[in-house]
């Protein structure tokens, strides 16, 4: 059984209705996978609607955690993140800082991370991902 880690994209992609991310997270259910929010998707996600006052998708939100937690920083989060920028520079590859946390947040936890944003994170060593934005 594997576990699920939402980035922001496709939580975006949730909230908005997209059919595929829909489809592809109620197969994950009904396969008995589990599925949690990463925590610093969940910030990214919640800042943007607040600065837009999007109470609608808010809540949308709401309900989206209350069906699957949002997971919880650890004081191994820094240190994991550490060695993903250090191994991304040596290669000469740039790598936003966020997405240098959600990875670290899923390396550690051994959680395969659901992004549409495959270019960004497929470098990584020892990241998992799949695209739950395209039909699987």
């Amino acid at each position: 059984m594997s576990v699920y880690a939402l980035d922001s994209n496709i939580i975006s992609f949730y909230l908005k209705g997209n059919a595929t991310v829909i489809e592809n997270v109620e197969k994950a259910i009904n396969e008995d996978h589990d599925i949690i929010i990463s925590p610093i998707a969940y910030y990214e996600v919640k800042r943007g609607l607040l600065l837009i006052g999007a109470s609608k998708q808010l809540k949308k939100l709401e309900c989206l955690c209350d069906l699957f937690s949002v997971g919880k920083l650890g004081d191994y989060l820094i240190e994991e993140a550490i060695k993903i920028y250090v191994q991304e520079r040596k290669a000469k590859r740039n790598i936003d800082d966020a997405d240098i946390f959600i990875a670290a947040f899923c390396m550690h936890n051994n959680y395969t991370l659901v992004t549409d944003n495959t270019k960004h994170f497929q470098e990584i060593n020892g990241l998992d991902s799949v695209n739950w934005a395209r039909v699987v």
